[in-house]
């Protein structure tokens, strides 16, 4: 049990994450005193609690006397040394380490020896924030995600010097406030800024060596993968201006790890000035808010003569065989194929032309299709060509895939299309993230599941989809492109060979 008593919280900086803790914090019945340096933004967020508690009122969310009764909590303060008699205080300041330990210091000046000081800090160090101070053990990380109201998971870091008390009393006082907590140790990204660099970063990569435009490897993570938003939406809606440098940070805290590495792509854009949908243009246009898409293409009316799948891959050529099956359309039985045919190839991590080249195939003829996730999951089939596919074979791969009016992108050669590549690193990144003991399995993909809405945690996502099979495709990446990024963590080769979930942890 904790010894630490939450009933009056301090919150100093009073911006939009400011705000939403003292709203969440004064509907669970804290008092709650809001300070800042510039005394008319205390005024202007007061205001914006009410006018919020009101409409949410109106909507009969809650009472009006709940409303009067939850701002009557919230106490605007003149000075650092109103907030003397909390319990806690909640630092939500500018993101400069110099300026919060010079915060932590002032705090400890009037604060009492056993309250509690919590940083919302997204990219900082707790460790670091809390050197210098007199009692280190009580500064904690404590970091929602905006808007706080609506996003209801919150990261408990403990630094290096925390007194884990403290991180049990922020978890509780979490759960009183409606929210989910996730504990974590004091590492660059936490959980979810760390973990979400497997989506953009290699969304990003994927761009930049040309095998898709930005639209089509967002139709692939959404209506492919399964997830809400592709990664150049998703970088828009966040805003150039707040991601890149994450990307940045992360990459550098983390001493140049390959798997975070950023991309010129972001930093270019960034400067000038396309950072996303409140500039008016990023990875998209956007006209009155709403997103600018090209024109859907037609689907090619081309059909192959004939078609014949590789069965290199006995999972593949099964999956292949089957749905062109339900279109009516049966595939050729011998070895090899016959002059004419379409050859439909199904590698894991590989591209289309290594794939050719392994089987002895005619290239010309050759298109690959993603196989990573059931046909029957999806709402959308990725066909890759290589450099010598004819026209006439990519057409006809196009039209035959597309019959049945399940759309189909077809990409440029790639190691591991676009969903493979992306997905095998999301899950790579969430196993290493458990390897290295920053969070447990458990809390990773709650995490995650709450923060960056994917549609399963990133390691039941690979429980979902096979960890022999990501290892497979990951493996076969590494060893094509020679790049680190997409070495395989030991969680997940271990407990791929010995057949057991990515949740599971050792005893």
């Amino acid at each position: 049990m904790s010894t630490f008593t939450i009933e009056t919280l301090g919150i100093v900086g009073t911006g939009a994450m400011g705000r939403g803790i003292a709203q969440i914090a004064a509907q669970a019945g804290l008092t709650v005193n809001l300070y800042d340096a510039n005394p008319q933004a205390v005024e202007a967020a007061r205001k914006y609690l009410q006018d919020t508690l009101g409409k949410l009122a109106e909507k009969g969310k809650i009472s009006a006397a709940d409303a009067d009764a939850t701002l009557a909590r919230v106490k605007p303060c003149g000075a650092l040394e109103d907030l003397s008699r909390c319990d806690m205080v909640v630092e939500a300041i500018v993101e400069r380490l110099d300026v919060k330990r010079d915060l932590v210091a002032k705090l400890e000046a009037v604060l009492r020896p056993d309250a509690i000081i919590a940083s919302n800090t997204s990219s900082l160090s707790i460790t670091a924030i809390a050197v210098g101070a007199k009692e280190p053990g009580r500064v904690v990380g404590y970091h929602f995600f905006n808007p706080v109201p609506l996003m209801k998971v919150v990261e408990v870091i403990d630094g290096l010097s925390g007194n884990p008390a403290v991180g049990d009393a922020l978890m509780a006082l979490s759960r009183r406030m409606g929210h989910t907590p996730v504990r974590c140790k004091d590492m660059p990204g936490f959980i979810v800024n760390h973990a979400g660099r497997g989506m953009n970063i290699e969304g990003i990569k994927v761009a930049q060596e040309g095998v898709a435009e930005f639209v089509d490897i967002d139709n692939i993570m959404r209506e492919q993968a399964g997830f809400r938003m592709g990664p150049f939406e998703l970088m828009d809606l966040t805003g150039l201006d707040v991601s890149h440098p994450v990307m940045e940070s992360i990459y550098n805290q983390f001493y140049q790890e390959p798997r975070y590495r950023p991309s010129p792509i972001t930093a270019i854009r960034s400067v000038g000035g396309l950072v996303g949908r409140k500039a008016g243009a990023g990875f998209y246009r956007y006209v009155d808010g709403q997103k600018q898409v090209p024109a859907v293409a037609a689907v090619p009316s081309a059909r192959p003569a004939s078609v014949w799948v590789s069965r290199a891959s006995e999972r593949g050529h099964a999956m292949v065989t089957k749905l062109l099956g339900a279109m009516g359309v049966t595939p050729e039985s011998g070895e090899q194929p016959s002059a004419d045919a379409l050859i439909v190839v199904t590698p894991l991590g590989l591209d289309a032309t290594t794939t050719a080249l392994q089987q002895g195939l005619d290239a010309s003829r050759t298109v690959a299709i993603d196989t990573l996730l059931p046909f029957e999951a999806t709402k959308r089939r990725t066909l890759m060509t290589t450099p010598a596919t004819s026209a006439a074979a990519r057409n006809a791969a196009h039209g035959l895939f597309a019959n049945d009016g399940v759309p189909v992108t077809v990409i440029r050669d790639s190691a591991g299309f676009v969903a493979q590549r992306v997905l095998c690193c999301i899950i790579n990144i969430a196993s290493d993230i458990a390897q290295q003991r920053i969070a447990s399995p458990a809390d990773i993909d709650l995490a995650v599941n709450l923060g960056l809405g994917y549609p399963k945690g990133p390691l039941a996502l690979g429980d979902a989809v096979g960890p022999q099979l990501v290892l497979e495709t990951l493996r076969n990446m590494e060893a094509l492109t020679g790049d680190m990024r997409y070495r395989p963590s030991p969680w997940l080769w271990r407990r791929a060979g010995l057949g057991l979930s990515l949740l599971t942890e050792e005893n």
